[in-house]
């Protein structure tokens, strides 16, 4: 538990009191996103916001995950607890930071060139899948002295579904879907300030706590093996935890300066990368199907997306005033704080609903 709490106070402080810093870097920079109006009332104003703040809280994590494992080293002896740096932090990680370069091209290419289309939609997804295959197939190749491996061959719900073995090849193809379905979801959700960043460290603590329960009773601990009968097959849990809550203290640091009125926006370098380390810690955690109830909003915002284009594209109709949904109820007269509020109200509340879930599977097991 102490190198979780390290983790998160560690990226939550680098995070507080790095924004400034790259606020003013920034702007000076005139690293200012362009902005298209679009008639919204959130856009007024927000010309010259810099951009590219995801940066600050990818390397907060990374270097709070490095803290957390410096705390491992004064754990008691006989705690199971792994202080080299496992295969599934390499991908968790990677994930983020890659992602997050792929997102900081885009954010780049928009600034460079003084537009809002910066990457093609074509490029995004291609390097997406390029990064979610490499690092897929070190998740499902790559075993640990037991054997196990970060990701598995089976689709997950609250644990592998014994029944829907995929194998590695069809679990490599999952495991792009679920990153980069992931990554696009937060990417949609970026649209008002402080909405993607409040959503997704709720949805990072709730795999901050899962994989911390993983640990707790864990199959890799014989003694608790041995005594209990129900535990989890997952890889490294307590990496996942470490890792999850040192992005949510990174995200609540980042809050501070991008909520309304946002100083600054974590661009697309920070909504590429929290969504595809969303999607690696479902994997991970063997979660993959329930991520779909833990991170709901995103889910949300991203079928109500699909659905308003195959509407247009086949019938001429919108089903929605404007998509991403949060423009729709902008549109409708709702005020930017207040969506923002109520869509943070929707990720608890579907996040709960996923960990009672999570939890209750537990429960009939032990019961």
């Amino acid at each position: 538990m102490r190198a979780v709490v390290v983790a998160a106070a560690v990226a939550f402080i680098i995070s507080l009191f790095a924004t400034p810093v790259a606020i003013r870097v920034f702007t000076a920079l005139k690293a200012g996103q362009p902005i298209r109006s679009l008639g919204l009332a959130s856009n007024e104003g927000k010309k010259g916001t810099p951009a590219m703040g995801g940066v600050v809280f990818i390397v907060a994590t990374v270097i709070a995950y490095v803290a957390a494992h410096l705390a491992l080293v004064t754990l008691p002896e006989g705690q199971i607890a792994q202080v080299q740096p496992t295969m599934t932090a390499l991908v968790l990680l990677g994930l983020f930071v890659f992602c997050g370069a792929l997102g900081f091209v885009d954010d780049f290419l928009k600034v460079r060139q003084r537009n809002s289309d910066g990457l093609s939609a074509r490029g995004k997804l291609l390097g997406q899948a390029i990064i979610g295959t490499g690092f897929g197939i070190a998740a499902l190749y790559v075993a640990s002295s037991n054997g196990q491996t970060v990701a598995s061959e089976h689709i997950s719900f609250v644990r592998d579904i014994s029944w829907l073995d995929v194998g590695k090849v069809g679990s490599v193809i999952v495991f792009v879907f679920v990153i980069t379905a992931m990554s696009n979801g937060v990417n949609l959700t970026d649209g008002l300030d402080g909405l993607a960043t409040g959503a997704s460290a709720l949805v990072l603590g709730a795999y901050a706590l899962i994989g911390f329960w993983q640990y707790r009773h864990w199959c890799a601990d014989e003694a608790y093996a041995q005594a209990n009968d129900y535990c989890y097959q997952v890889r490294d849990p307590l990496e996942v935890a470490i890792i999850a809550a040192a992005a949510a203290g990174a995200c609540v640091g980042f809050l501070w300066w991008n909520t309304s009125p946002a100083r600054i926006f974590m661009g697309d370098v920070g909504a590429l990368g929290l969504g595809a380390l969303i999607g690696g810690l479902a994997v991970a955690t063997r979660t993959t199907l329930l991520s779909i109830l833990i991170g709901g909003l995103f889910v949300i915002i991203t079928v109500t997306w699909v659905i308003q284009i195959v509407s247009f594209r086949t019938t001429g109709k919108r089903v929605f005033r404007m998509v991403p949904l949060h423009h729709h109820f902008e549109l409708a007269g709702w005020s930017e704080v207040n969506i923002v509020v109520r869509f943070w109200t929707v990720a608890g509340v579907c996040l709960a609903i996923g960990l009672g879930v999570f939890y209750s599977d537990y429960l009939a097991a032990v019961g």
